[in-house]
């Protein structure tokens, strides 16, 4: 069963030693990245959650959410008023199971639990070549609305 679990000092160096295949490094940030993202985010007053992702005890994954502005000057109001996943990623050794779909699961449950507000949507970006992410993204209900964030497509799924 898939849970979402705070980072603290126990597991952070495991959560960043996960890690993609090769050819999918270039789609998402390394974990510690990640971290240091959020760390930012939070300490200018906004918001970022960083989670580590468990099925039963085993460490599998890494997931970021967060919601509103993140201080960009082009944000549309999309992005300044809705939730957004920004970083999911399965550690290579645990791909191909289903939990990329277990893991939204658990994510899209949290963020209706509205832990920095109510919102409407869920947003999520992907490079154009994730082609793997975007079927994904589609099959649990994500749209693209044409939008970009920089050059990575944007997806939306209303709440």
């Amino acid at each position: 069963m898939i849970k979402l679990a705070e980072i603290t000092n126990a597991n952070v160096w495991k959560v960043c030693a996960l890690e993609p295949f090769d050819n999918q490094k270039d789609f998402v940030a390394e974990n510690i990245q990640s971290l240091a993202e959020a760390y930012a985010t939070r300490n200018e007053g906004n918001n970022a959650l960083p989670l580590a992702v468990y099925n039963d005890e085993s460490l599998i994954g890494f997931v970021m959410i967060g919601k509103g502005t993140v201080g960009d000057e082009n944000e549309s109001d999309l992005i300044k008023e809705n939730y957004c996943i920004w970083r999911l990623m399965i550690d290579k050794k645990y791909q191909g199971q289903g939990f990329g779909m277990q893991t939204l699961d658990a994510v899209m449950d949290l963020i209706r639990t509205f832990p920095f507000g109510e919102a409407e949507k869920v947003w999520l970006s992907y490079e154009p070549e994730n082609t793997h992410a975007r079927d994904i993204y589609r099959k649990y209900g994500f749209i693209e609305n044409g939008e970009m964030c920089e050059n990575e497509i944007i997806a939306v799924y209303k709440l």
